[in-house]
């Protein structure tokens, strides 16, 4: 497993990127394995501010013993015990067909850890309610997957634009040039991406 150190050196190969993270310091990426509880936070958080998305989230895990969301006893509890806490129905309902899935399937990560990143992707979006973006968000902020390059993230699109002073045509062309950009970022895009991130935040 390569250390931040590494992938640094090798991010500082880009001229554009050297100078962003020169600016931006350390950054040093948290795990959480967690896969089941870490969809849940991504999906209560949707929206959200991140003040409004700690406070409900708080009062959903609250809502349980033990302050962890049992899937078993999540399916059982009505929709309105969970709009009490501040969660939409259609937000309740997503939350639910995650429980379902670990019921029904597994995320249990032991088990899935051997997965591309593409396989836990298709495998996750199989869940309704949960997107390619809430994945890749995943991928880079919980499981630590080194080359995930969000290319549908709105704060990356213009970052990346910024950065390299792109001009491109439509969607598609503006897709192709990230992607040109990003290879010399590889194999970690995700460091990368958190980089255009905190620079955005921090100019």
């Amino acid at each position: 497993m390569a250390k931040v150190s590494d992938q640094l050196l090798h991010l500082k190969k880009d001229k554009a990127l050297k100078k962003v993270i020169e600016r931006v310091g350390v950054i040093k990426p948290k795990k959480d394995l967690d896969l089941y509880l870490s969809l849940m936070r991504s999906i209560v958080g949707q929206q959200l501010s991140i003040k409004a998305a700690a406070t409900i989230w708080g009062r959903f895990l609250d809502l349980f013993k033990d302050g962890y969301p049992d899937p078993k006893i999540l399916l059982k509890m009505k929709d309105d015990k969970l709009r009490s806490v501040g969660l939409s129905y259609q937000k309740a309902g997503y939350l639910k067909n995650i429980a379902r899935f670990s019921t029904e399937k597994t995320l249990d990560y032991k088990l899935l850890r051997s997965k591309t990143d593409e396989e836990l992707i298709d495998y996750l979006v199989e869940i309704k309610g949960v997107g390619r973006w809430t994945v890749e968000m995943l991928l880079m902020f919980s499981l630590n997957r080194f080359d995930i390059l969000p290319l549908d993230d709105l704060g990356i699109q213009n970052g990346i634009k910024n950065l390299y002073k792109l001009e491109p045509e439509n969607k598609k062309d503006l897709f192709r040039q990230m992607e040109a950009v990003s290879q010399n970022w590889r194999p970690y895009r995700t460091l990368a991406c958190m980089y255009i991130w905190r620079h955005k935040d921090t100019k």
